[in-house]
């Protein structure tokens, strides 16, 4: 690596740890919105979770699956159960980027958390960070891919990747797993479903709250991620996974960004598919100049 390269490096990880500082210990005591998209984790009852409209404080829009999951956060009061949150949050941070190995690596969660999308996402407390590292994980168990299907439905799109490459079983496991959790939620929380598919899911595909976002509509975007996975599963590309679940976001916050953060995990061996290599397809071929055969 240059000096220049190294030294700019340097700089974006400086920069961007100063953006952290400075929106924890200034924006956050004057703005008060600390922990905004965490409340809904919190302030919700199994009565009646969609009781709030969408896009107001506290409202919560997953699947009544989540709902179940996350119900338990309630019997804890606000404070504890936020600082609880962000350490959960912090903890995916250093996962994510590591803290072993030599050089830059034994500090790859200081570039994740130096990614702007990443210090936000900590400042609001939304679950992309828990979607990051259900990604990560999902190459090697696909069960984790559950709870990206079930919170917020449409980053679903990345599981082309194992279908592109023949990768039965584990597609397999994660639409099946998924669709056990479906089934038995429906014979407990069958209301809910209907009222999660008609005020919430449907509101968040088709009219988004009014709230900052990247205004490009979902019908665009979740075509191009598809071909994103396709193209990456195509060419043995990981990245191309937590880039598609970024651009297919039902609301494309800043925030959301902060799949990319499971980038740099995806190289870990542990992680590594359990289906064997003869039953992906081949990279796509690339043409070499024929060498002439010998006298």
């Amino acid at each position: 690596m240059s000096r220049r390269v190294a030294a700019l490096r340097d700089g974006l990880l400086i920069a961007g740890l100063l953006f952290a500082v400075y929106l924890f210990l200034v924006i956050a005591p004057a703005a008060g919105t600390f922990g905004f998209d965490a409340r809904s984790y919190w302030d919700y009852t199994m009565a009646d979770p969609y009781a709030l409209t969408h896009g107001t404080l506290g409202s919560f829009v997953y699947s009544p699956v989540v709902a179940r999951l996350f119900a338990p956060f309630s019997s804890l009061d606000w404070w504890t159960f936020l600082y609880f949150w962000t350490a959960a949050l912090l903890a995916t941070v250093v996962w994510l980027g590591g803290w072993r190995g030599t050089g830059w690596r034994r500090f790859g969660w200081l570039y994740v958390l130096a990614f702007p999308p990443v210090a936000v996402e900590l400042y609001h407390g939304n679950v992309h960070l828990l979607i990051a590292l259900a990604i990560a994980l999902g190459f090697r168990w696909p069960a984790t891919w559950s709870f990206v299907l079930l919170s917020k439905v449409t980053p679903g799109v990345g599981l082309l990747w194992f279908a592109v490459r023949r990768e039965w079983r584990s597609l397999a496991i994660a639409l099946g797993l998924t669709a056990v959790l479906v089934a038995v939620s429906l014979t407990v929380d069958g209301g809910l479903w209907a009222q999660w598919i008609d005020r919430e899911l449907l509101v968040s595909l088709n009219r988004p709250p009014d709230q900052p976002q990247l205004p490009i509509p979902l019908l665009l975007r979740l075509p191009a991620a598809a071909i994103v996975v396709i193209w990456g599963a195509r060419t043995d590309r990981r990245w191309t996974v937590p880039a598609a679940a970024a651009l297919a976001m039902p609301v494309l916050w800043f925030s959301a960004l902060s799949v990319l953060a499971a980038i740099p995990a995806l190289d870990r061996p542990e992680l590594r598919e359990r289906t064997p290599s003869r039953q992906r397809p081949a990279p796509l071929a690339r043409s070499e100049p024929a060498v002439p055969e010998p006298a």
